[in-house]
Formats: structure tokens, sequence, C-alpha cells
């Protein structure tokens, strides 16, 4: 699987929020490949093009809060895919992990929203097919952290 290239600029057109989450999967395909520190991932990515115009606390949010709770996340993922963790390629890797943070952490956002921002990051930087596999995946993560909001019973 091809990726695209993870230091392209953020689209122009792109929300503070949406960018942060584009910022926040370099960060995480960075630690994912590089098992970097997270604060030296953080503050070389802070310094790239276009970060100023991301959602900086949601960034932070993101990056930190799904690193430190990989385990939790990669746990909750772990029946709903259909390979080892170790086998999805980085970029899902990663996108997933944003989407089951988000999904788990923060309930002010729809789980729609959540969804579909993870499905454009799949688009932008993942695989020709990625971005479905991921939309299947959170979808059925909702329905776990969030049936309420879902009307769906996991």
């Amino acid at each position: 699987m091809t990726e695209k290239n993870l230091h392209a600029n953020p689209s122009k057109n792109r929300t503070p929020r949406h960018r942060s989450r584009e910022f926040a999967l370099q960060g995480l395909y960075q630690w994912l490949l590089n098992n970097e520190d997270a604060g030296a991932i953080d503050a070389h990515i802070r310094e790239a093009h276009g970060f100023e115009k991301a959602d900086k606390d949601h960034f932070n949010a993101l990056l930190h809060g799904a690193i430190r709770d990989v385990v939790s996340l990669r746990a909750g993922l772990a029946p709903l895919i259909d390979r080892e963790i170790a086998q999805l390629s980085p970029i899902e890797h990663a996108v997933l992990l944003i989407g089951a943070y988000e999904l788990s952490n923060h309930i002010e956002i729809p789980y729609k929203v959540v969804i579909n921002e993870a499905v454009e990051l799949a688009k932008s930087f993942g695989g020709i097919d990625g971005h479905k596999y991921v939309n299947g995946v959170l979808d059925k993560f909702a329905a776990r952290v969030r049936d309420a909001e879902t009307g769906k019973k996991a």
C-alpha cells in the first residue's frame, strides 16, 4: 500500500480542527514508525508550515491523548479489525487511534463528524481503500462507546 506524502501542506480550505487532526496524524505516524518521544515530535510539528492555522489545543489532546491511551485504544479496536494491529498500515493505524480517541474522549463532537474526519484523513493520506476500512471499524467502535448517540448496539 502506498501512502501519500505526510508532509504535504494542509489544504487552504481546512478548518483549524481538521488541520489539528492532520498534524496529529503526522505526529502519530512518526511515533508509530520511530517510537520517538512525544515531546520531541510535538515540538517538531509545531514548527511545521501551516501549524499556526491549526487548533493547537485539539492537536495537543489528540497527539498526547492517543499516545497516552494507546493500550486501551488498541484493546478497543482489536476485536473490530480483521488482522493484527501490527499489520495495519501506519496511516490506518494512526487514523484509527485518532478516531477512537475522539470517540472515547470528545463526546462534544458528534460521532458522525469524528468518523467523517477520520475517513477524510484516510482518503488524503492513506492507501486506495483505506478510508472504507477506517469507516467500517470506527462505525463499530462508535456503536460500542456511544451506543446512545448512534442508536446501535455493539
